[in-house]
């Protein structure tokens, strides 16, 4: 059973993720865990009385985050008709980051799912503070963000830019390719570079990612260098017809550079489909 976590503000972004993971999983078996963390940022900072005077503040989130949690269950109960489907709630007076690794570690998640606000414009940043806080630091665990007005129809293709300079490991791999051969979608391996003589080491890596996607279909594509590599991808994205990009989040790449707050309000970075951040295992 595929174990799937879907963290929630009870926005309307994170309802259209969780609307997402559940079509992306239409006919598998799977226990999805809605979490909502509600601790308040200055609560860490203060003494054992200062946290007495305010409890009533925390009890207060406490039975608005079970209320919000219990409208969600209720919704599924009366809409959502899938047998396979399992659905526990949990509500945590904690740190967003430290109950999505608690929650990681106990239950053997395979997925994190949650959205994040859209941007009205090429040029503003899609990606809010907790989303690129949680790709930064949950590095064992593959994160699927998706779009606030992203509406999830089908997988029919999945964007995979490389530039063959990184090994491509058999799981780092595993999250796309499982999604891949449950839709029967197509995998288009996009180059971005500014000359394409590929060195001995890519050479050897090409052949590598060729050897793990060689029971998927894959289509070889290749973007020319103008700006930046965010640049050329999302106008590929724009180009085509691809359902969602898939990134490994590995070190010094254009990945990680991305996930610098800086870098983001510098450069902008809206996708229009659902992004699959792969850990560097």
């Amino acid at each position: 059973m595929k174990k799937i976590l879907i963290l929630t503000d009870f926005s309307d972004p994170a309802w259209n993720a969780l609307f997402t993971a559940l079509k992306l999983h239409e006919g598998r078996q799977c226990q999805f865990f809605l979490l909502h963390t509600y601790e308040p940022g200055f609560a860490g900072v203060l003494s054992s009385k200062a946290k007495r005077r305010v409890g009533v503040l925390y009890d207060s989130l406490q039975a608005h985050t079970h209320d919000e949690l219990d409208k969600i269950e209720d919704y599924l109960d009366v809409h959502h008709h899938e047998p396979q489907h399992h659905f526990r709630t949990l509500s945590m007076a904690e740190d967003l980051l430290e109950g999505i690794h608690k929650t990681v570690r106990e239950e053997e998640i395979d997925l994190i799912v949650m959205g994040t606000k859209g941007a009205t414009g090429a040029r503003e940043v899609f990606m809010g503070s907790n989303t690129v806080k949680v790709i930064r630091k949950v590095r064992n665990c593959p994160i699927l963000v998706v779009p606030a007005e992203h509406d999830f129809k089908t997988l029919q293709a999945v964007i995979f830019p490389t530039d063959f300079t990184q090994h491509y490991d058999p799981y780092e791999l595993s999250p796309l390719l499982d999604l891949v051969k449950a839709w029967q979608a197509k995998i288009i391996v996009f180059q971005v570079a500014q000359e394409f003589k590929l060195s001995p080491e890519q050479i050897n890596n090409k052949k590598l990612l060729e050897k793990r996607l060689e029971s998927t279909e894959v289509e070889w594509k290749r973007g020319s260098l103008k700006s930046t590599v965010e640049a050329a991808i999302m106008e590929y994205i724009d180009t085509c017809d691809a359902d969602m990009i898939a990134l490994i989040h590995y070190q010094h790449t254009f990945m990680e550079r991305l996930t610098h707050e800086p870098v983001i309000k510098k450069i902008g970075f809206h996708t229009p489909v659902p992004m699959l951040v792969l850990p560097d295992l």
